[in-house]
């Protein structure tokens, strides 16, 4: 577990946001969208599906690991961003207050791709090139016992789910929303942790 940063919840807001304020214009690495569009498409995903707060909140930190990685060329997937960007980002929230829901989530979005591949070969086949060439650093397809256990996760079916909007959220030309009502969620979600 990361150890806690000791801020207040509006100083926890301002720094994760901060995030996607300096970086999250940057290339969504190999996708045709930037990293807050990305991001941005993943939470309206969830909420149009009636996601509850922390699910929506989730799908848009889901790859929050590639804005805070520290040296992003330093340990890099051969140029498609950082290496284990999900537990960088699940660290990162948690440090900051967040629950624990919310980080296990934005760290299963890999398992979940990895265990799809097992369960689905015809979503290896879905799966975008910078997707595709991410896979092998991220543990390449799930073996049969990883899928089990994967599968004994009381929380499978909304990994998945998440990992689901994360393959759908790379549409061009969708206009990013104000940040406001993700701040608001983020805020209410930290002031109650």
């Amino acid at each position: 577990m990361a150890d806690q940063v000791a801020v207040t919840p509006q100083q926890a807001v301002n720094q994760v946001f901060g995030l996607y304020e300096t970086r999250g214009g940057d290339d969504y690495i190999g996708e045709p969208v930037s990293q807050l569009e990305h991001m941005w498409q993943a939470a309206a995903l969830a909420e149009a599906a009636g996601a509850d707060e922390e699910v929506v909140l989730a799908a848009f930190f889901h790859d929050l690991g590639h804005l805070c990685a520290p040296d992003v060329a330093a340990d890099s997937m051969a140029g498609f961003g950082a290496v284990n960007h999900e537990r960088l980002g699940a660290d990162y929230l948690r440090a900051r207050g967040f629950s624990e829901r919310v980080a296990r989530l934005v760290e299963s979005h890999v398992l979940a791709k990895r265990y799809l591949t097992y369960k689905y070969p015809s979503y290896l086949r879905q799966l975008s090139e910078a997707s595709l060439a991410t896979l092998a650093f991220q543990g390449g397809v799930m073996s049969a016992a990883e899928a089990a256990a994967f599968e004994q996760d009381p929380d499978a079916d909304l990994m998945l789910q998440l990992r689901r909007w994360d393959e759908q959220a790379k549409e061009t030309d969708q206009p990013v929303g104000r940040l406001d009502h993700l701040k608001v969620l983020a805020l209410r979600h930290l002031q109650r942790a």
